[in-house]
């Protein structure tokens, strides 16, 4: 089983890596979520995802095939703040289309790689510091 998530998560973070190569910005943003998701399912596999025996026994018995609980805790942990990225992510995509009217990454690199509008008037209107 353990083998299957592997390959799972191997094709996940695939698709995600050749999704933020592509130009368009909410292909990029759904494959950040898509690698995180995949990193997510490695931590977890790499744990033994089914322990054949409960996460309870009594002192002094032996546990030979226990599921480890860390990465399951450390991947909850992750699916949380992967979430808030991922929405904090679509809130500066929509606030981007807004602003740009395109969700092309050359054409908003263009605009934000241009000098702001007012930043000419004021270094005009401000004399230098320390010259008369």
């Amino acid at each position: 089983m353990e083998w299957i998530a592997a390959v799972a998560a191997g094709i996940m973070a695939g698709l995600g890596v050749w999704m933020m190569l592509d130009r368009h910005l909410m292909r990029v943003v759904l494959g950040i979520a898509v690698l995180g998701n995949a990193i997510n399912l490695g931590v977890l596999t790499a744990g033994r995802l089914s322990g054949e025996v409960p996460a309870f026994v009594f002192a002094g018995s032996a546990v030979p095939d226990a599921a480890n609980p860390l990465p399951q805790a450390l991947v909850l942990t992750a699916i949380v703040i992967g979430f808030a990225l991922f929405v904090f992510a679509l809130a500066v995509l929509k606030r981007t289309h807004e602003l740009h009217g395109d969700k092309d990454t050359d054409t908003v690199s263009e605009v934000t790689e241009q000098p702001a509008p007012d930043l000419d008037a004021q270094q005009q209107d401000e004399p230098a510091e320390g010259k008369p």
